[in-house]
């Protein structure tokens, strides 16, 4: 049964009062405001801080460094020997004969350096221009180059990494430069590379001159900071320091800086993960690559020299660039020796 006229009305009563009070309220300033919309947190890299570097002349690798290399004699390492000892017979009391009773060698590398040292996603595995470069020591001292343990360090653990035993020999895109052969043997130059700039495709930096004010990352421990204050640079660099490359890169997309600056050849690794970005200007600083080794093993250095002389005579080296960098090699960085003490 229909309601009664009565019950009709005060029904339609009700409801008029309801949307009359509701058109009222939407009237008053007593009305609750939607929340403001909300960005998502933007969260720095773990540990990624401003630093201040000092330039490359004020600064030492280590605690109690040994005398100074002399001038010009930086990048020139111990003569290699004669003749390589055959894979399997390393001379008894030399480091490559402790190595080769242990049963593999213990590398100090990157893992995060695309195309130079870093774990394959697919795999899990260690790869790179650096990786291949151990790989052949490997093969010199065993006859096989999986005879090796991977250990990651930090770019300013390299030097400690070395001094203390925890690895055999570092292979990680380090510069060598005259604080720190106070601190470890270097082997020969096995790669040459220079410190340039990454930046977003629409961004107005255009070399190191446009650096001054601006924001720029690069890895803790690495001469790239102290490249940042050197003399081609503009004054006033904000410098942030991360623990990794990729931590840069993070840092770049997420707009916390404005650049990143290092070796080229790192760069052009975070330019291939990001087509968001280039490379910039002209290098402005010299990288001469050198596998660090203690002071201790004399001859594992003089070893590791033997076996980059037959890289570079054998086309091996051409090969692995071939295989990381590109499909024209340039001729590999020549040898340079002290004299014999």
């Amino acid at each position: 049964m229909p309601p009664a006229p009565t019950e009709r009305r005060r029904s339609g009563w009700v409801v008029a009062a309801v949307v009359g009070a509701a058109l009222a309220a939407g009237c008053t300033s007593t009305s609750a405001a939607l929340p403001a919309p909300t960005r998502p947190p933007v969260v720095l890299p773990a540990d990624a801080h401003v630093v201040h570097p000092k330039p490359l002349a004020e600064t030492t690798a280590c605690a109690h460094p040994g005398p100074a290399v002399a001038p010009g004699d930086v990048t020139a390492s111990r003569q290699p020997p004669a003749a390589l000892p055959a894979p399997g017979h390393m001379p008894a009391g030399s480091w490559m004969a402790t190595i080769q009773s242990r049963g593999y060698l213990i590398a100090g590398v990157d893992q995060n350096t695309y195309l130079w040292g870093y774990r394959d996603p697919t795999t899990g595995h260690f790869t790179g221009f650096d990786i291949d470069m151990l790989r052949q020591i490997s093969q010199a001292i065993f006859g096989s180059p999986d005879r090796i343990i991977y250990k990651a360090i930090p770019n300013k653990e390299r030097v400690s990494a070395v001094m203390s035993g925890k690895v055999d020999i570092v292979a990680e895109t380090m510069t060598i430069n005259a604080e720190r052969d106070r601190c470890v043997d270097f082997s020969t130059v096995y790669f040459e590379a220079g410190q340039q700039i990454l930046v977003p495709t629409n961004s107005s930096i255009t070399g190191p001159r446009d650096l001054g004010e601006k924001r720029v990352c690069a890895t803790d421990g690495s001469t790239s900071l102290e490249n940042l204050v050197g003399p081609m640079v503009a004054t006033g660099v904000v410098a942030w320091a991360v623990p990794n490359e990729t931590d840069c890169l993070v840092m770049l997309q997420q707009g916390q800086v404005d650049a990143i600056s290092t070796d080229n050849t790192i760069l052009q690794g975070l330019k291939d993960q990001d087509p968001n970005t280039w490379i910039v200007g002209s290098p402005f600083s010299s990288e001469p690559y050198g596998m660090a080794i203690s002071k201790d093993h004399p001859d594992f250095t003089s070893f590791v020299n033997g076996v980059l002389a037959n890289e570079r005579a054998d086309g091996t080296w051409a090969s692995i660039y071939r295989t990381w960098l590109g499909p024209t090699p340039p001729a590999p960085p020549p040898a340079t020796y002290r004299a014999a003490s």
